[in-house]
């Protein structure tokens, strides 16, 4: 065989055993295992995220000098296309020394963040490990990986899926990312519950722990959870269509389609009642506007008085900030606020137009809201929109009062290229009955209750807003403004600020 390859064999095999090792991963009973739990193994997750046969693996022969050999060391990763387009990830293999970090799996860790950054193409990570490994020296021989995301942040998106146990170093790769999804059976914790009772004596199990009812609808760790691997792999191969490959391209766009074009949504009518007393939800709203009544929310269970929604409107991706009247009446409390300041700063990034829909009282009143820091996370939410410089199109539905009209974008001549408002909405300082309740001549007090009324007349004759539309006419008022501002381009700008904060 050595002559028939010209004196290659003995390399070419030497090679293509160790390549056969890290291909096994932890071995057959391990993966059996794993398959056992309804979990996908790491290459098996990395194959399904990459477009068929285009995954091209990074640093296989790590952790093949290792005695015994730790397969890849404990981290398969590559490039790839997603839907055509250059992508890089990393898969933890909990098959191999419980996913752990060592020495060569941080060097690669760091090394892909360098070429997502050289490149210019976007990071997934998917997570199922134990952080980083007990024995040996785990920190790797080059710069830290997470140093590496930091720098990445905010130049190419970046996704995470947690699709098992994830703690310690390598959890911390999550709040960095863009976007994290995870698995209903999934969990993620700076320290894992051995480490917590040996540290506090608390007894704790890992969905307590970290599972999604605390990572997502508590701590707002992870955006989105999901039933399994594929939908969550699904979901981040849907969530990357919306962007682009980094911050200097401008967003894709869909210029084909079946509902990409101008028409009235005239059941808007039905669907937002005149009177701002009265409470509805806006997602079958956002549904009716964008194309194909298709969204991507993010963050459904959190903060969830505002919704933050991906979606598309004439072909263009768009970032959607949206009141929720059925929640808290759609008062914005610290969670809705911090969650839409990461989500506007992700936007910002990389070029996407932002969609304000205001229909709120207000920030959150009351005590419960002071000691969450209502302020504080307003006032971040206010700075990260005011400091937008893409397109930013806003409508106030009905109501917009106090400082929830200043963080949904409502201040005139604040950067927009479309203010709208529909008829008769109300604003002011305080809601009229609020206000009204403070003035004790009846006649001053209908005249202020009817200013605040007549808003979208003064508001318009005052040019607070470009203009007052029949509801039925969003849609198209929205592309009008998204047509308007093709003329910039919308790429991520030198004036935001580096990186996203988590």
């Amino acid at each position: 065989m050595a002559d028939d390859l010209h004196g290659w064999g003995p390399a070419l095999a030497e090679i293509g055993g160790r390549k056969a090792v890290a291909a096994a991963m932890g071995g057959e009973g391990r993966l059996v295992r794993q398959a056992a739990r309804g979990r996908l193994n790491a290459r098996e997750r990395l194959a399904a995220l990459f477009d068929k046969d285009t995954f091209y693996e990074i640093g296989a022969l790590v952790g093949a000098t290792d005695d015994p050999p730790a397969p890849a060391d404990a981290f398969v990763a590559g490039a790839g296309r997603i839907d055509g387009r250059p992508a890089l990830a990393g898969a933890e293999d909990v098959t191999v020394l419980g996913g752990s970090i060592g020495t060569g799996a941080a060097d690669k860790r760091y090394r892909l963040t360098q070429l997502a950054r050289q490149e210019r193409v976007p990071l997934v990570m998917m997570l199922e490990g134990a952080g980083h490994r007990v024995t040996g020296h785990a920190t790797g021989r080059r710069p830290g990986d997470l140093g590496g995301l930091v720098e990445l942040s905010g130049l190419v998106p970046m996704v995470c899926l947690v699709l098992g146990a994830s703690a310690g170093h390598g959890a911390l790769t999550a709040p960095i990312c863009d976007f994290v999804a995870m698995t209903a059976t999934a969990s993620i914790f700076s320290a894992g519950p051995p480490l917590v009772r040996s540290a506090t004596g608390e007894q704790i199990s890992k969905e307590d722990l970290g599972g999604p009812d605390v990572a997502a609808a508590t701590g707002g760790v992870v955006h989105n959870v999901v039933a399994d691997d594929a939908e969550a792999i699904a979901l981040a191969r849907r969530y990357l269509r919306y962007f682009p490959l980094n911050s200097v391209e401008p967003p894709p766009r869909r210029l084909d389609g079946p509902d990409v074009g101008p028409r009235r949504v005239d059941e808007l009518l039905e669907l937002i009642p005149p009177d701002p007393r009265r409470p509805y939800a806006i997602r079958p709203v956002l549904e009716a506007v964008v194309d194909d009544g298709e969204l991507l929310e993010v963050q459904p269970h959190f903060g969830s008085s505002l919704v933050t929604a991906l979606a598309h409107l004439g072909g263009h991706a768009v970032a959607i900030v949206a009141n929720d009247p059925s929640v808290l009446a759609g008062a914005i409390d610290s969670d809705a606020a911090d969650k839409a300041a990461h989500f506007l700063q992700v936007a910002g990034a990389f070029g996407l137009p932002c969609v304000f829909l205001a229909d709120n009282p207000g920030v959150l009143a009351g005590s419960a809201a002071e000691r969450a820091g209502i302020l504080r996370h307003a006032a971040r939410m206010y700075a990260v929109q005011h400091r937008l410089t893409v397109p930013k199109l806003h409508v106030t539905l009905r109501k917009a009062f106090g400082f929830g009209s200043s963080v949904m974008a409502m201040n005139p001549f604040d950067g927009q290229t479309l203010t709208l408002a529909f008829p008769s909405i109300t604003l002011g300082a305080l809601p009229a009955g609020s206000t009204a309740s403070r003035i004790e001549d009846p006649e001053e007090r209908a005249r202020v209750a009817a200013e605040q009324a007549r808003a979208s007349v003064t508001g318009g004759a005052r040019l607070s807003y470009d203009d007052v539309i029949d509801p039925r006419e969003l849609r198209n008022a929205l592309l009008a403004g998204l047509m308007l501002s093709e003329g910039r381009e919308w790429g991520g700008s030198s004036q935001a600020p580096a990186g996203i904060l988590p």
